[in-house]
């Protein structure tokens, strides 16, 4: 990984003022002053000021439902309040992806910065289920269609990997991470969003977490994670979107609390609340004694 960022993931200081020590020329690779751009390979010995730096020996990954409002990052000076604020201190900790401002759902942290790559490089086609609330009420199964044949932002082209109409909005699923991407694609069709929450990334879920709450990954699921781009992977010729649902859950009436029936392929994301099961998944969603859900200020019980 660049220099900056393995300092920043070892929790020595953010990314941007990394920058600034390595151009000081504090920072030493293998013995040698390093520069903007040099990149830290596995067995690299790196010092600041002398002193060694490394990255966490223990890695976690935390699960949290983000709240509206909260900024996807450590340090904007215009920034009221961001994600960081919500969960517990580990050096190096880092959002995989990003959430913008507005959107809310489940936004995952990390110390493992091999697992951050692995999601987030575009050829492992991680699926990231959203469900959406939009002004113009439900969306169309012909707009559903034009998302997953795809239309054209202004940073190029956009498809969903499905797309279904669900009561004031839509559920689809994309395995990119574009900024904005959702908004921009649905206000294309026509469908400004009102709303916007997601559901999944790969096999872990949302599931029962209240807004602000957060939980600790097991070692299973960080596996599941590992092996959710190993799934089967979309055809290249994109099916019609279909009529009728593959997983039901239940519906209710209140947008914050909406489940409605989603047709997921098993190359993506499964969204049944009871189960992620396949042949290689498990649950996500269970409570149980050992896995509660946390504030910031420690365990809701």
């Amino acid at each position: 990984m660049r220099l900056q960022q393995f300092l920043a993931r070892a929790g020595v200081t953010s990314r941007r003022k990394a920058e600034d020590l390595i151009r000081a020329g504090r920072v030493t690779i293998n013995q040698q002053v390093a520069t903007i751009g040099a990149v830290v390979q596995p067995g690299d010995i790196v010092r600041l000021d002398g002193e060694r730096v490394r990255m966490p020996q223990k890695n976690v990954v935390i699960a949290l439902h983000k709240p509206k409002g909260y900024t996807t990052t450590h340090e904007d000076e215009h920034a009221e309040k961001i994600v960081y604020e919500l969960v517990p201190k580990h050096p190096g900790l880092h959002t995989v992806g990003r959430l913008d401002k507005d959107t809310e759902g489940l936004l995952l942290l990390t110390t493992d910065g091999h697992l951050t790559q692995y999601l987030t490089h575009p050829r492992n086609q991680v699926p990231k289920l959203y469900r959406a609330w939009c002004k113009n009420g439900k969306v169309s199964k012909k707009a559903c269609q034009q998302l997953v044949q795809g239309v054209m932002l202004g940073d190029g082209l956009a498809q969903a990997l499905e797309a279904y109409p669900v009561k004031d909005g839509v559920k689809l699923v994309l395995t990119e991470g574009r900024k904005r991407e959702v908004r921009r694609m649905l206000g294309k069709v026509g469908y400004p969003v009102e709303r916007l929450v997601r559901l999944a990334v790969g096999p872990i879920e949302l599931g029962e977490l209240e807004a602000g709450e957060w939980r600790y990954l097991t070692p299973e699921e960080i596996k599941l994670l590992y092996s959710s781009a190993e799934l089967r992977k979309p055809a290249q010729t994109r099916k019609p979107v279909p009529t009728a649902p593959l997983v039901k859950s239940k519906a209710h009436s209140s947008p914050k609390n909406s489940q409605a029936d989603v047709r997921v392929q098993k190359s993506a994301v499964e969204s049944s609340s009871e189960h992620l099961s396949t042949r290689k998944r498990q649950s996500t969603n269970q409570r149980n004694p050992n896995r509660r859900p946390h504030t910031r200020d420690g365990r809701t019980d």
